[in-house]
Parts: C-alpha cells; sequence; structure tokens
C-alpha cells in the first residue's frame, strides 16, 4: 500500500475535524479519496478541498460509485452509523466510526458480522480509548497491580443550550423512517465516559466488561424526546458496581468526574481541577500518574491508520464498544416513560440560551458522593426503574 486513501463521511459538525487533521496535521502517507456530506456547505473549508481537487458527495453510495478507500471515516449522525459502516465494509474499506457504535445492540452485531465478513478493521471513536493515560490504567488493571475492581462511579455535568437541541436527530428516540436514534446525554456527549468504565475493565486491551443488569432514572428538562438528565446503576461482569450520573440540564459545568476504586488502590480524575490527570493512590500511601487522556483526542484517526498500515490490533473496535450501547438500551427499558423535571424546577437562562433544573447540579453531586441514586433518597418527584438483566441480551427492545 503506497498512500492509504481516506473517505470522510459528515463533514459539516464533528468531522470537520477529521478533515482538518489530514489536511493540515497529516503525517503520513494518507490521501483524502473523497468527502461525503448531504450538507457539506456547513464545513468552513470546503474552498481547499475544491482547491486540492477532493470530490465531495451527498451520499456514501455515489461516492463508491465512483471511488474505493481504504479507510471510511463515519462521522454522521447516530441512526447512520452501522448502514453506513456497513456498506463501507462491503465495498473494501476499513471503518473508523464515531461513538457510540449505533443505536442498538442488533445493529452492533450486524456490523460485528459485516467486519468478519470483510476482514477489515473497525474502530469506535472513544477518543479516550485511542489515549496513552487510559491504556496504560487498563492495562495494570489488567495485570492485577491495583487489586479486584469494586466500585466505578463517574459524573458529568455539562450544560447544552438550545442550538444543540435545534439539529434534527439531537435528542431523538427515532428518525423520521422508525429507525432507532436514542440520542441522549449518555449516549451523545457523555458517551466516552459511560463507556470508559466498561473499557478499563476489559480482560485485554481491546475488549470490555460485560454488564450484568442495569437500573436507571432518566429525567429531562429540555423539550426532547429522550432525556437529558440520567443517574444509573448497573454491575459489571467481574461483579464491581457501576455508577454514573450526567446532565445536561444542570446549571453549571463540571466534570467528567471519576472515582475508580480497587481492593489495593483508588484511582481518581476531575477535569474540572486546575491540573487534570489521572491518579492512582494505593493503599500503601503510594501513588502514581497516568496524565490527562484528554490532551490528545485526535490520536484516534492516527492509531487506527497505523493498525491498518501495520495490521495492528484496535484498541476500541466493536467487541470493546458494544458495552455502552448494551447499557444504553437497558437504560431505556429499565424506564420506558421519561420522566419531566417539576415545572417549577426548570428554568431558561437567557444569556446561555440553556434550559435548566434548579438546584440539579448540587443533587447531582451528592448523588455521586452517596453513591445513590434519587429514589433512594425519597426524592418527591423521583421515578425508579426497573432492574433489567443484560447479560444475554441481543435486540432493543426485548
Amino acid at each position: 500500500m503506497s498512500r492509504l486513501t481516506v473517505v470522510l463521511v459528515g463533514i459539516g459538525g464533528y468531522g470537520s475535524g477529521y478533515v482538518d487533521q489530514l489536511l493540515y496535521e497529516s503525517h503520513r502517507e494518507v490521501e483524502i479519496a473523497g468527502a461525503v456530506d448531504p450538507y457539506p456547505e456547513n464545513y468552513s473549508g470546503l474552498d481547499r478541498l475544491k482547491v486540492e481537487n477532493i470530490p465531495v458527495y451527498h451520499s456514501l453510495e455515489a461516492f463508491y460509485a465512483e471511488h474505493k478507500a481504504d479507510l471510511a471515516v463515519i462521522s454522521s449522525p447516530i441512526h447512520f452509523h452501522c448502514p453506513q459502516s456497513t456498506l463501507a465494509l462491503a465495498q473494501g474499506s476499513h471503518v473508523l466510526c464515531e461513538k457510540p457504535i449505533a443505536a442498538t445492540v442488533q445493529e452492533a452485531l450486524q456490523m460485528l458480522e459485516a467486519r468478519d465478513r470483510a476482514r477489515k478493521l473497525v474502530g469506535i471513536g472513544y477518543q479516550w480509548s485511542f489515549s496513552d493515560p487510559i491504556l496504560a490504567l487498563k492495562q495494570d488493571i489488567i495485570e492485577g497491580k491495583l487489586g479486584e475492581p469494586q466500585l466505578l462511579k463517574t459524573l458529568v455535568l455539562w450544560p447544552r443550550n438550545q442550538a444543540y437541541y435545534a439539529r434534527g436527530w439531537a435528542g431523538r428516540l427515532k428518525a423520521e423512517d422508525g429507525s432507532w436514534i436514542l440520542d441522549s446525554v449518555a449516549n451523545n456527549a457523555a458517551a466516552h465516559h459511560l463507556h470508559n468504565m466498561f473499557f478499563v475493565l476489559g480482560d485485554a486491551v481491546d475488549t470490555s466488561a460485560g454488564l450484568k443488569y442495569v437500573e436507571a432514572e432518566v429525567y429531562r428538562a429540555n423539550q426532547i424526546e429522550s432525556f437529558d438528565t440520567c443517574m444509573v446503576r448497573g454491575e459489571a461482569g467481574n461483579g464491581a458496581e457501576i455508577l454514573f450520573y450526567a446532565s445536561h440540564a444542570a446549571k453549571e459545568s463540571l466534570g467528567p468526574i471519576f472515582e475508580y476504586r480497587f481492593s489495593d488502590a483508588v484511582v481518581r480524575y476531575n477535569e474540572s481541577s486546575s491540573e487534570p490527570g489521572i491518579v492512582a493512590k494505593y493503599n500503601d500511601g503510594t501513588w502514581k500518574s497516568y496524565g490527562n487522556p484528554k490532551l490528545e483526542p485526535r490520536r484516534k484517526l492516527w492509531v487506527m491508520i497505523d493498525a491498518i498500515l501495520n495490521n495492528d490490533t484496535v484498541p476500541c473496535g466493536i467487541e470493546a464498544a458494544m458495552t455502552q450501547t448494551v447499557c444504553i438500551n437497558g437504560i431505556h427499558e429499565s424506564r420506558p416513560e421519561i420522566t419531566w423535571f417539576p415545572k417549577q424546577l426548570i428554568k431558561h437562562d437567557p444569556e446561555s440560551d440553556t434550559i435548566y433544573a434548579d438546584h440539579l447540579g448540587d443533587l447531582m453531586v451528592h448523588l455521586y458522593q452517596s453513591e445513590r441514586l434519587p429514589s433512594d433518597e425519597g426524592i418527591s418527584w423521583s421515578q425508579p426503574g426497573q432492574l433489567i438483566r443484560l447479560e444475554h441480551y441481543r435486540s432493543f427492545p426485548q
């Protein structure tokens, strides 16, 4: 392979970073074979693509009708991940698909079959899973240096304004054609941090721990179909308790913050601190710093390209990404009806144009610290979810 060719799918939003990366930062023998976007004018560097004679298509089918590519980088909305990835694999391309892998577990399994049939590599773009700090921490966990996992918990409070939800698929459960989207705070912006708890517990570099069960409480303040706030409890396959607290409806931003407890050490991270980094403190008083996983968010593309060129392992592929999707499906099964926050709590900040629930941030911090769900606290508006078994979960909804 002389020059690796790449087709970029979705260039107007998050995918614009991949375009810029290959146009301005490339240090590999890589060539952009084409770009795909139904609205390419949303990419500010469209004129540069024209100067470089890079063809732009409105669909991936149209691109493959005229070209081939060694790698397809897919940054489209959630409900396109499965059909576009399977199409690219059928056309002989390796795939780097943005997170989450898909809306449903059955779509993820379909992608797995397509990958194995094509004998190609598939990476899923959870950037922390491609970072040196997370991979070093995971290796220490695999080698037993931190002891047995006991409890992993994460808190993410990231307000989102009305422009965020004005995108056609944001906050939607289904697309117009009836396909599942299941967009939410846990399946989009904060999906990385839910996935990361499963990823670090995987028994190999490219696997994640499975999930025995999940129970969830889901709420919303924004006028959306899905939830903007969730509190989730589960148990990983190795017995560790999993707790996840995330919201787009808190007034102030905080985190991600996590605490991973093992029998011999506690691992902590707080992105809101002055010098964020992952630190393990051992029971004997010693500690180890792993660094900040946020520093190289685009490293995943280079790792993927190197894996193709060297026939190497992709750290975060389909198997590693699937537990997060199973968890999301379980969350929606646990609490199919999403609860509105009480009207008296819902406020609007005109300066940031955000809808928020009053005092929600303080409550989420308290729940994270006490390791409880709102219904455990007897909060008047809380609605507990059902416990959903997930060990043999293969289709959403059940």
